[in-house]
């Protein structure tokens, strides 16, 4: 039931998904969006405008750590199938879009997490599988600039990429995203003081990589 659903309201890419929307419609807030969807009869165009608004960043935070546009598509749609599963019982204890990122970001995590146990790799061999799938990418930009074919931006992916899964996912949010602290705190459940230390880690990981990497 969920699967025909999803087949009817989201596109495999995010550019399939044609319906004529308003300049308005396009800009209700996240509290609009939810009190629509809580109306049976606008459910679906609610969540269908709630896709819209949100699958393209979706994507994006999930592609920066899965590296592949295969992996980053199929994940973005688990991630909306299970936020159109779970919206009903949503209380709004936190903020929306931090509770769809949560979603994204268990995503990505536990796929991550998988393969390693899939196929018995250390975390070594899911780094160079990564990589390689950035250096295949290389030629790919976004709006953002998140994954560039230039070289200072092919050479900070990489960098990335030795760093630990969370610290990554940290250090994507706050650098790319802009997040606040807060904000990331509500995604992760991690403390600010935490996040706060993980961040500068990273920062000092990755200077220390670019520095011994000739950049």
């Amino acid at each position: 039931m969920i699967g025909r659903h999803w087949s009817l309201v989201i596109s495999k890419y995010a550019t399939n998904n044609q319906r004529l929307v308003t300049y308005d419609q396009q800009k209700m807030t996240d509290q609009e969006l939810l009190e629509k969807f809580r109306d049976p009869s606008g459910r679906n165009y609610a969540f269908n405008l709630m896709v819209r608004k949100y699958q393209q960043k979706i994507y994006w935070h999930i592609r920066k750590m899965v590296i592949d546009h295969d992996d980053a598509n199929d994940l973005t749609q688990e991630t909306f199938i299970k936020v159109w599963s779970s919206l009903e019982q949503f209380r709004g204890d936190s903020q929306l879009y931090t509770w769809i990122y949560r979603i994204a970001t268990n995503e990505c995590l536990n796929f991550l997490s998988k393969k390693r146990r899939r196929f018995f790799l250390p975390i070594g061999d899911v780094e160079g599988e990564l990589m390689e799938k950035l250096e295949e990418n290389a030629d790919l930009s976004t709006s953002g600039g998140d994954i560039s074919g230039e070289e200072i931006q092919l050479k900070l992916q990489k960098a990335l990429l030795k760093l630990p899964d969370k610290q990554r996912l940290v250090f994507n949010m706050k650098y790319f995203d802009d997040m606040k602290y807060e904000e990331i705190s509500a995604i992760t459940g991690t403390s600010v003081g935490a996040l706060k230390a993980s961040y500068h880690l990273a920062v000092k990981k990755i200077e220390d990589f670019l520095t011994n990497s000739g950049q």
